[in-house]
């Protein structure tokens, strides 16, 4: 190797610090699959010096699609646990609070109070000032049922 020339070893290695920090960098889990065959396609070139770049690319190609295929399997089969399951669901937080009907149900539509705001609401006929539970979400009207006794 000539002063001039780098080492394909270093190369690959510094592509998967990077990835690798970009990892923490970036939401998600992908790159760390990048950065580990990265490390491999290091490990490959350190081993074969006189590996061809473009053998060294269909490696490194290779190897991402491998850790990927394993990492998806991975997350399928050991799925990671949340602390707030809804936090990205908005409507499934609605479940089951207790709303205060406002305009009365007739005909199975009315309004109701929930929270600070005023929702249209669909379920059995009921009076203003029922107490009613959410029972699910159908874009913005809340679809009520009585409390349980």
């Amino acid at each position: 190797m000539t002063i001039g020339e780098l080492d394909p070893a270093a190369l690959w290695l510094a592509a998967g610090l990077a990835l690798g920090i970009a990892e923490l960098l970036v939401p998600g889990v992908f790159l760390i699959f990048l950065a580990i065959a990265a490390g491999v396609t290091a490990l490959t070139a350190w081993a074969i010096p006189d590996l061809p770049i473009g053998l060294q690319l269909a490696e490194f190609a290779v190897w991402s699609v491998v850790c990927v295929v394993i990492g998806r399997r991975w997350y399928r089969d050991f799925p990671v646990e949340s602390d707030a399951p809804v936090l990205n669901a908005p409507a499934l937080r609605l479940r089951g609070q207790v709303v205060t009907v406002t305009t009365p149900i007739v005909g199975g539509e009315g309004r109701a109070r929930l929270g600070d705001g005023e929702w249209p609401v669909r379920g059995p006929d009921a009076q203003s000032g029922t107490r009613l539970r959410v029972a699910h979400v159908d874009g913005g009207v809340l679809l009520v049922e009585p409390l349980a006794d």
